[in-house]
């Protein structure tokens, strides 16, 4: 199909989310943007949550690293499942007790308040990071499959796709995004199915006779049995746990659609449901990772990684395919970007301008202090975005995780030390114990043959960038009740 054609449907899609972002947003106030009003419901926040939790990383990068890596990704998913139950039982209850707006006020109640805007700092670090390392894969797809054709550079259509999320983002944030993400997640699941049924069929084969052959050529294996590797299941899913904790529980992009839900209960069928969702649909793109390593051998294409899914389903798939290919991109690539955005914006002004303590700043003066964070966010996310073209890691998901790694573990060992245990910790030193812990893990990551020998430290590094910052806070601490 033409790329005039495919950038239509993608104009088309857009004025969509317009359309919803209008109705959604209308007499939309601070509290709508920052927290939905408290009332989203649950079913809703649960489904869109699927497609920010996978985002155009594992829409093109899961099933291109099929490959390299087989079903070991499954490995980490399995782990995400304990680790929503943690989010589910013993964070939520958590938050709606103290009726947070922002997840890491729970610091500043239970540690003070440089553990607070510590806590902050590093969510806004890290979901900056992340957030427009998924956003570059995704545009560099659109870049390589409909914009090069004309002549549009790189950084133009990163622009315009970053000024696409801001408007229908900048007045109804969360209430907004609830409902967008919902129909993005619906369209990116959609390409899903579609893709993996054309596939089925071009390779001629039934669902049971494509597994035996991906178990013949080894693409199929799930469990790494070695304990040294990187990918030994007892590392992969005890990193997986962790992952989900501190990536869905500890950050408030993810919390704060959790906690627009009315009630704890409906929060919590929420994220339940969100992890048997998600082991569903990995498992679906693990599966068609292995359907596109099949298929590549027999038309002589030689592509791996990120580049795997669309120059199989663009080169070799039929045009109605390719539409539906580019829309399920497109709505992969929105919520990890509009959500980030709201939520970012959303800490920046509540803990770290402390908007909603300024008594004598008016709604409309708020209003405006809040959208000029979120265009300066806006701005921010297109420089990273340039930066990771520099870059141009050829398959995002490992970046991602280690980034993760690095700036996740101070906020897994802030909260566990807060949930853990009761002793008060000297709040003014918990910056450089928050600052010490990933670069003592760096250390440890680029030396680990010296130190380790043949055992290799993989995901891991989470859990241990969150046990270095435990032991730090509690050196820093003396034994005295403090409230939960």
């Amino acid at each position: 199909m033409s790329a005039p054609v495919l950038l239509a449907f993608v104009l088309g899609y857009f004025a969509l989310l317009l359309g919803v972002a209008w109705w959604t947003s209308r007499r939309a106030d601070n509290e709508a943007f920052f927290i939905g009003s408290r009332n989203s419901p649950w079913l809703l926040v649960a489904f869109g949550m699927v497609g920010t939790s996978l985002s155009g990383v594992t829409f093109i990068s899961v099933p291109g690293a099929v490959g390299l890596t087989q079903f070991s990704y499954l490995q980490i998913v399995l782990g995400h499942v304990l680790g929503y139950l943690v989010v589910a039982f013993v964070l939520l209850p958590l938050y709606y007790r103290h009726g947070l707006t922002s997840i890491y006020g729970y610091l500043e109640h239970r540690l003070g308040p440089r553990s607070y805007r510590t806590g902050a700092a590093i969510f806004v670090v890290s979901r900056t990071l992340g957030a427009t390392a998924r956003l570059y894969l995704v545009v560099r797809v659109l870049q390589d499959t409909i914009l090069d054709s004309f002549g549009m550079p790189f950084w133009l259509t990163a622009a315009v796709i970053l000024l696409m999320v801001l408007l229908y983002t900048v007045e109804g944030g969360v209430r907004t995004i609830v409902y967008t993400d919902t129909l993005q997640t619906a369209g990116m699941l959609l390409g899903l199915m579609v893709c993996t049924g054309f596939l089925l069929q071009r390779l001629d084969l039934t669902v049971a006779g494509s597994l035996a052959q991906m178990q013949e050529r080894s693409l199929a294996t799930v469990f790494g049995t070695d304990p040294q590797a990187k990918t030994w299941w007892l590392k992969q899913v005890v990193a997986g746990a962790f992952i989900a904790i501190a990536m869905t529980g500890l950050d408030q992009e993810m919390m704060q659609k959790s906690i627009s839900v009315k009630r704890l209960r409906d929060a919590q069928k929420n994220v339940v449901l969100l992890s048997l969702v998600l082991l569903a649909v990995v498992s679906l793109f693990l599966y068609l990772g292995g359907l596109l390593a099949l298929f590549a051998p027999t038309v002589g294409l030689q592509v791996a990684g990120d580049r795997l899914f669309p120059a199989v389903v663009l080169g070799y798939l039929p045009v109605a395919v390719q539409v539906l290919f580019v829309i399920a991109l497109i709505s992969a690539l929105f919520p990890s970007a509009d959500g980030a955005l709201t939520a970012l914006t959303s800490s920046f002004c509540i803990d770290l301008l402390g908007l909603h303590k300024r008594a004598d700043w008016d709604e409309a003066r708020r209003t405006r202090v809040r959208r000029s964070v979120h265009l300066g966010f806006a701005a921010l996310f297109m420089a990273l975005v340039m930066g990771f073209k520099a870059l141009d890691d050829p398959s995002m998901i490992g970046l991602i995780l280690k980034i993760a790694a690095y700036t996740y573990g101070p906020l897994l060992g802030l909260f566990a030390f807060g949930v853990l245990t009761q002793r008060a910790v000297n709040d003014r030193w918990v910056p450089l114990v928050a600052l010490a812990a990933p670069a003592l893990c760096w250390l440890i990551d680029v030396n680990q043959r010296a130190l380790f020998g043949a055992w290799q430290l993989g995901l891991e590094l989470l859990v241990l960038n969150g046990a270095l910052t435990f032991v730090g806070l509690w050196g820093l601490s003396r034994r005295q009740a403090a409230p939960a």
